[in-house]
């Protein structure tokens, strides 16, 4: 196998916009879930109806934005209103006084990053060929979670410079947010051409899409279910007995796994059958889940969360290479939008029954159901038909 050619300037640039949006993005979500249970002493299951309703309406947002985008053949225009809406968004949250002032913060934040989200990985796809996809949407994650695992550490470290205030941090993380918007606006360039020979391919709905990639939106949303907000991350590290003060370490420790095997997780779909780093993925989520169900003492939280960064690391960049290679041309950003919509729709779900089951039952109940159901996605995917990996220009 020849060498893959160098990654392309595009994949670089939406590497640093999406790390400097996250290190604004994570520094909120870090701080959140302390501020709304422990501040506010909101049940666990508002929680998870803030976030499940904030990431199933951006994923929404996604299969809007990716037909729009196949349609006008357009990407830029899109990832930038994607970004402004996210940037917007900061100075809202620490202007809100109560819950549903934070709900419709996250709202807009997140129907920010349901815009931007199709349309950036089609542009990622149109700019790759297939036998570099895996090591492209590896390294944007991995850049991704630089900004993620950098932004808990911020948030401590601006919580005890600013003695706790958390409207002061608020506004500070703001500004990398508003830096993301600025370099995506002057360094990304639009693609030369998004489809072949000038063809679109036409939408007529679900059975418009390509059947590989129905297979794919179906595992997708089976897995999604098993995949709740990273809240309960840092809900399992307090119980455990974490300071409020000291909770954005869960997500540092989450970030940090995923930040550091993205990368070599992407590249190895490069050289081997993705479904099988997928699968592999899978096993490691239902080992993260059923340690988590049964550890107790910090340090073991602490190796549980790090082996659910390593599952994302194993799967989100992997699924993203899968539908890039499985979509016609002309359906890139559709294929993602539908992709992501079902994955929306499942992570509201998910987060909604991991907030009743907590409440109803506690984190060992929470974890060991979702053992279960990744177990059940594994199993679907292991039916999915192999097929070669395919190394011709894109």
């Amino acid at each position: 196998m020849s060498k893959p050619a160098r990654l392309p300037r595009t994949v670089w640039v939406l590497g640093i916009v999406s790390l400097l949006m996250d290190l604004s993005s994570e520094i909120y979500h870090a701080l959140l879930p302390a501020f709304l249970t422990v501040t506010l002493g909101l049940p666990a299951v508002a929680m998870g109806a803030i976030d499940g309703v904030a990431e199933g309406t951006a994923n929404i947002a996604k299969l809007v934005s990716g037909r729009l985008s196949d349609r006008q053949q357009k990407r830029k225009p899109w990832i930038l209103l994607g970004y402004g809406m996210a940037a917007l968004s900061k100075p809202l949250f620490p202007l809100a006084q109560g819950a549903l002032p934070v709900m419709g913060a996250r709202f807009v934040d997140r129907i920010g990053k349901g815009i931007r989200g199709a349309p950036r990985d089609a542009m990622i796809a149109d700019e790759t060929t297939p036998d570099q996809r895996g090591a492209a949407y590896g390294l944007r994650q991995a850049l991704d979670t630089v900004g993620g695992t950098l932004a808990p550490l911020a948030a401590i470290g601006l919580m005890i410079w600013f003695a706790d205030d958390i409207r002061i941090v608020f506004w500070i993380a703001a500004i990398p947010a508003f830096l993301s918007f600025l370099f995506a606006w002057t360094m990304l360039r639009e693609p030369e051409r998004h489809v072949m020979d000038g063809k679109q391919v036409k939408w007529g709905g679900w059975r418009s899409l390509d059947i590989k990639v129905r297979r794919l939106v179906g595992i997708g949303f089976l897995f999604g279910l098993a995949r709740f907000s990273e809240s309960f991350l840092i809900l399992k590290a307090l119980d455990a007995g974490l300071a409020p003060a000291w909770s954005p370490l869960a997500l540092a420790a989450f970030s940090l796994s995923f930040m550091i095997l993205a990368y070599p997780a992407g590249s190895l779909s490069d050289r081997m059958e993705p479904k099988s780093v997928l699968l592999g993925g899978i096993a490691v989520l239902i080992a993260a889940n059923i340690w988590l169900a049964q550890a107790a003492a910090i340090w073991a939280v602490f190796a549980g969360i790090a082996l659910w960064g390593a599952h994302m690391a194993l799967t989100q960049g992997i699924f993203a290479r899968m539908i890039a290679d499985a979509a016609p041309e002309g359906q890139r950003a559709t294929s993602f939008g539908a992709f992501f919509f079902a994955s929306g729709v499942a992570t509201l779900l998910a987060s909604l029954g991991a907030g009743y089951l907590w409440d109803r039952g506690g984190p060992a109940e929470t974890f060991t159901v979702a053992a279960g159901v990744a177990a059940l996605a594994g199993a679907m995917l292991w039916l999915l038909p192999s097929e070669s990996n395919s190394r011709g220009s894109a």
